[in-house]
């Protein structure tokens, strides 16, 4: 059943296609380019059997061993004609098929099935069977390996398919009852056993537990969620049943909107992928008309002219002209680049992006979010000689957990208070702008800003004015007795995240942030970028961007999470989002998104998309190499239909392995 896609590339004028609730078919890639390599798309002779091949090979070495051995010269010539075109029919006949079709159906008359059918019938028809066989087989051959190369490549986003679930236990008070996933409400309470996937996105009710994420975000470490914390559909349970409040519709998971931008990637072709397409489309015809010429021209300057040789000369001609190679392996190539990200967590949206990654020499990232956890965190402690630590913490901890503010959160989870000392806090007053004023056990203990010192004329270290970041201080019975730095905390890798952007090759490492300017800079600091800019709006950024784009030199990217970070994903030439917390409006607008939430996958994805651009060169260059030197010996008449096939097929071949190498790409 057929979900319609919400996923739309709003900025980069993107269109959607269906996403099929059970199946995942990868489209031909080269429809309406004038040649049709895409014989792993759908056609039949792409599908074509070993048993077929088999059977081909096996009549073509019993026709070249009767032909060429004394076994064969009792039996009568129609015998070993018969034997060929037995070998012939399995592997041709499929081809000659999809041309008759491709002419009927869209009226391309120039493609590679009638430049291939062509070819082998005039050989059959000159005589020359081994050759007709030969050209029909080792095509098929290659076109088999080439349908196991997309097989291999497809095979990590296919199995993002196996994690959907169809079904979902949801509890009613008449019990549990399963129920479509399509069909369960927002606000469901639904139940999730030992082993089995999440079905929707949703918070956990139970008080803990621990699920393999590994479908959503390539990372295969469990993560254990607490209750109240956000699951995705996809993850699996790993702990006991545990119970799961829904809070999204079955579409809009986190795990069907995956699903959307990569079956969308592979339509959304590169600026080699449409080149190649708009040559193909000249190519093919071109090539038809000079075998012509090359079989009619040289009756009016050869002067021992014979029709056969020259025709023969052009059928070489057409079979090692066939564009196949560039056709079949330019856009695996990308396709394996897509497939290998989304393997390590990494969902480009289209090829071409893998084309503007390598071309990438600014980026431009937000703080908050993308750089930090987003969620404070305790970074010093400035305790006054004499004072005992400990149950200064205690007294702050029990204080603060009066509070539901984000740093009473972070402070409490640094320093869980005893029971006795929550219990001895009393007549608790918020003082608006200032902190906290309570009393306990008799003595009155002030928990804020340095202002609320000065609010009270109590004494204390001046110095704490001049730290930056968010300062929380402290005294009881009107004495100062500390303060406690907290500031948002650095992901893990962000350092070594901004120490690769420069490895890479990114002359530009710039930071924009809404927070303090002061704030911003020491992080910039910390983490080494080029530049660190504090205090934006989110026109601010978009303002930043666009004078950034003022050099065309500039190829930008932007790294963002949050909702604020939409128009500037939108306007950079690459938007990458944070997934797994960022918000969905980043999400749906960015080209690229990072399942893991760890800036260094960037570098990772800049390594694909390089290595994607080699080897996608590669393959042009050995491609046109090899066929204009073949080509040229053709027209001489120094090359044979038989270094035509081996070149074609070998070059083909050649390519496609070169493609899929991007699948065995290790982090």
């Amino acid at each position: 059943m057929a979900k319609e896609c919400t996923i739309k590339a709003q900025n980069k004028g993107g269109e959607c296609g269906e996403l099929d609730s059970h199946k995942h078919t990868h489209e031909s890639q080269q429809s309406g380019c004038g040649c049709s390599c895409s014989s792993s798309h759908g056609h039949d002779h792409g599908a074509l059997s070993i048993k077929s091949l088999v059977i081909s090979c096996l009549f073509l070495a019993i026709g070249l061993i009767l032909q060429n051995t004394n076994l064969g010269e009792q039996l009568p010539s129609s015998i070993i004609v018969l034997i060929y075109l037995v070998a012939y029919i399995p592997v041709g006949y499929p081809v000659i098929r999809e041309a008759v079709e491709a002419m009927i159906r869209e009226k391309d008359f120039f493609n590679e099935f009638s430049l291939m059918s062509l070819a082998t019938i005039g050989a059959f028809a000159l005589g020359e069977f081994p050759e007709a066989v030969a050209v029909m087989l080792f095509y098929s051959i290659g076109e088999y390996f080439q349908a196991k190369a997309v097989g291999k490549a497809t095979k990590n986003i296919q199995s993002l398919l196996d994690v959907r679930v169809d079904e979902a236990q949801v509890i009613t008070s008449n019990g549990v009852e399963t129920v479509a996933s399509e069909e369960v409400e927002i606000g469901s309470l639904i139940r999730v056993r030992v082993g089995d996937k999440i079905p929707l996105d949703g918070v956990l009710k139970s008080e803990k537990a621990s699920f393999n994420t590994v479908a959503l975000t390539g990372e295969s470490v469990p993560q254990t969620k607490n209750k109240g914390e956000v699951v995705l559909a996809g993850m699996i349970n790993l702990d006991g049943v545990v119970e799961i409040e829904t809070t999204k519709d079955y579409s809009d998971t986190a795990l069907s909107k995956i699903l959307t931008m990569v079956q969308d990637a592979t339509d959304r072709k590169s600026k080699t992928e449409l080149l190649i397409r708009r040559i193909a489309r000249i190519y093919t015809p071109l090539v038809f008309g000079f075998a012509v010429l090359l079989t009619i021209l040289p009756a009016l300057f050869v002067s021992d002219y014979v029709f056969t040789d020259w025709l023969y000369r052009a059928l070489v001609f057409l079979v090692i002209s066939c564009p196949c190679a560039l056709v079949i392996s330019i856009p695996l190539g990308y396709f394996g680049g897509i497939g290998a990200a989304s393997k390590s967590g990494i969902l480009f949206k289209g090829a071409n992006y893998l084309d503007i990654m390598t071309r990438m020499n600014t980026i431009v990232m937000d703080k908050t979010g993308t750089m930090t956890e987003g969620v404070f965190d305790v970074q010093e402690l400035r305790i006054i000689e004499g004072v005992d630590q400990d149950k200064l913490l205690n007294i702050l901890s029990a204080v603060e957990s009066h509070s539901t503010h984000p740093i009473a959160k972070a402070i409490m989870t640094y320093h869980a208070p005893q029971q006795s000392f929550i219990a001895n806090i009393s007549d608790i007053k918020e003082l608006a702008g200032y902190g906290l004023q309570c009393q306990y056990s008799g003595q009155e203990v002030l928990v804020g800003n340095y202002k609320l010192l000065d609010k009270f004329n109590i004494p204390f270290d001046q110095s704490v004015k001049d730290i930056i970041g968010t300062t929380i201080v402290i005294a009881i019975g009107g004495k100062y007795c500390g303060a406690i730095v907290i500031a948002d905390k650095l992901k893990a890798d962000a350092i070594s995240a901004v120490e690769g952007f420069h490895k890479n090759g990114v002359k530009n490492v710039i930071m924009l942030s809404g927070d303090n300017p002061a704030i911003t800079e020491k992080v910039g600091d910390i983490i080494g970028v080029d530049k660190a800019v504090g205090g934006l709006l989110p026109d601010g950024k978009v303002a930043y961007i666009e004078k950034l784009k003022e050099d065309k030199d500039n190829v930008i990217c932007f790294v963002g999470d949050g909702i604020n970070d939409a128009p500037s994903l939108a306007l950079s030439d690459v938007g990458v989002a944070m997934g797994a917390m960022g918000a969905d409006a980043a999400i749906e607008v960015a080209d690229v998104v990072i399942q893991t939430d760890q800036p260094s996958k960037l570098n990772r994805a800049i390594h694909i998309a390089k290595k994607t651009k080699s080897i996608v060169t590669q393959n042009i260059i050995l491609a046109f190499g090899v066929k204009l030197l073949v080509l040229l010996l053709g027209a001489f008449g120094v090359a044979t239909m038989w270094e035509a096939v081996i070149s074609d097929v070998g070059v083909t071949f050649l390519a496609v392995l070169n493609s899929i190498r991007i699948l065995s790409d290790k982090e």
